[in-house]
C-alpha cells in the first residue's frame, strides 16, 4: 500500500489592487480589483498546484512556472494548473480530492463556489463532489481583514 496514496498541501497570497480582474478557482468574479501578480494571480489554482507539486515532491509552482519568465507574464492560471495535471498523471497518479480555503474579506464568493468547483472538477478530471472550495474572511484582522489581499490553503490527495 506505501506509496498508492500522497497528500500534499499549498498556499498562497497576492496583494488586491485597482485595475486587474480578480479570478478565483478559475473564474472570473470581479472586474476592477484584482490580484498583483506576474500570472493572473489566481491564488486559488496557486496553492491547488503547490500542492499537487508537493504530494509529488516536485517543489512547489514557482519552480515550475517562474515570474521571471516572460512566458508566464498574464497567463490564465488554468493552464498552469493542466500543465500539473500532467505531471500528477505521468507520475502515475491520478487526483483523488482536494480541499481549498480562500480568505478573502471582499467580495462574497457563496455565489461562485458552484462554479468554482465545476471548473477545478473539469481541469483535474474529477467530479465536482472530489472538489471542495471553501470561503472565509479574517474578521477584520491582518492583510486579508484589512482588505490588502487574499490568501488561500489548498490540500490534494492523489491515488496510484
Amino acid at each position: 500500500m506505501n506509496g498508492n496514496f500522497r497528500i500534499g498541501q499549498g498556499y498562497d497570497a497576492h496583494r488586491i489592487a485597482e485595475g486587474p480582474d480578480m479570478w478565483l478557482g478559475g473564474i472570473k468574479v470581479c472586474g476592477g480589483k484584482g490580484f498583483v501578480a506576474h500570472s493572473d494571480g489566481d491564488v486559488a489554482i496557486h496553492a491547488l498546484c503547490d500542492a499537487l507539486l508537493g504530494a509529488l515532491a516536485l517543489g512547489d509552482i514557482g519552480h515550475h512556472f517562474p515570474d521571471s519568465s516572460e512566458e508566464y507574464r498574464g497567463i490564465d492560471s488554468k493552464e498552469l494548473l493542466r500543465r500539473v495535471c500532467v505531471m500528477v498523471s505521468d507520475a502515475g497518479y491520478s487526483v483523488g480530492n482536494v480541499d481549498i480555503t480562500i480568505a478573502l474579506q471582499s467580495p462574497k464568493l457563496a455565489p461562485f463556489i458552484p462554479q468554482m468547483r465545476q471548473c477545478l472538477a473539469g481541469i483535474l478530471g474529477v467530479g465536482p463532489d472530489c472538489v471542495s472550495v471553501k470561503a472565509t474572511t479574517t474578521e477584520g484582522l491582518g492583510f486579508v481583514g484589512r482588505g490588502e489581499g487574499c490568501g488561500c490553503w489548498a490540500v490534494a490527495l492523489i491515488c496510484r
